[in-house]
């Protein structure tokens, strides 16, 4: 199993991670803003489905070949940037119902939708994508043997530690979401901000490359 020391190191790195606002992280304020606390927080939970999808991937040898290849990593990167900008298209056209649906107390999406909605992003981040196939490895004791258990656990870690910190953002921003709620142009208005934030984020990504 893995270390003590090791296990810290590596609970202190994904921290350095998680806090430094990222694409998951954007896309959960993005969401609160436009749909409110409760998709928020199911969103985040999204993320962490797919961000331990990419940590299983790597545990079993195919985060090496994402970063080992520039054209995988790429072709995974514009796929991720192309589903976060057409999110933001869509919460931009879907603004105008934000208060109607607001004041029915429903939301714009179902639970299970918001959910694949944000394990599409988690799987598909490239910040973790790098961190995990490059970084987290490097904690793993070759000499406790089962390095995919170790990465799994380890990958354990960093979630609990994203889900905390994550699951921060979105009542945070659900609040001032609240606040805009008071006036239905205000509503619309932070609802067209969060879709803005989604297709900014995902240019972003998309213009973000590696050295090689």
């Amino acid at each position: 199993m893995v270390t003590a020391d090791r296990l810290t190191a590596s609970a202190a790195m994904s921290l350095v991670l998680i806090i430094i606002p990222g694409p998951s992280v954007l896309f959960v304020v993005g969401r609160a803003l436009a749909q409110g606390r409760r998709a928020a927080l199911t969103t985040v939970l999204g993320n962490t489905l797919g961000a331990y999808v990419l940590i299983v991937a790597v545990a079993l040898g195919v985060g090496a070949v994402v970063e080992r290849s520039a054209l995988v990593f790429t072709m995974l990167k514009l796929a991720g940037a192309a589903y976060l900008v057409w999110l933001g298209v869509k919460a931009w056209r879907e603004r105008s119902s934000l208060p109607t649906a607001f004041a029915e107390g429903g939301h714009t999406y179902g639970g299970l939708r918001t959910l694949w909605e944000g394990f599409g992003v988690g799987v598909t981040n490239p910040k973790s994508i790098v961190f995990f196939a490059a970084v987290l490895p490097q904690f793993v004791d070759r000499g406790q043997g089962n390095a995919a258990v170790q990465m799994l656990v380890l990958g354990l870690i960093f979630n609990a530690i994203a889900l905390v910190f994550d699951g921060c953002w979105g009542p945070a921003a659900a609040t001032a979401r609240d606040w805009f709620a008071r006036s239905p142009q205000r509503l619309s208005k932070v609802g067209g901000i969060g879709g803005l934030m989604l297709i900014g984020l995902g240019i972003t990504i998309a213009a973000t490359g590696r050295k090689d």
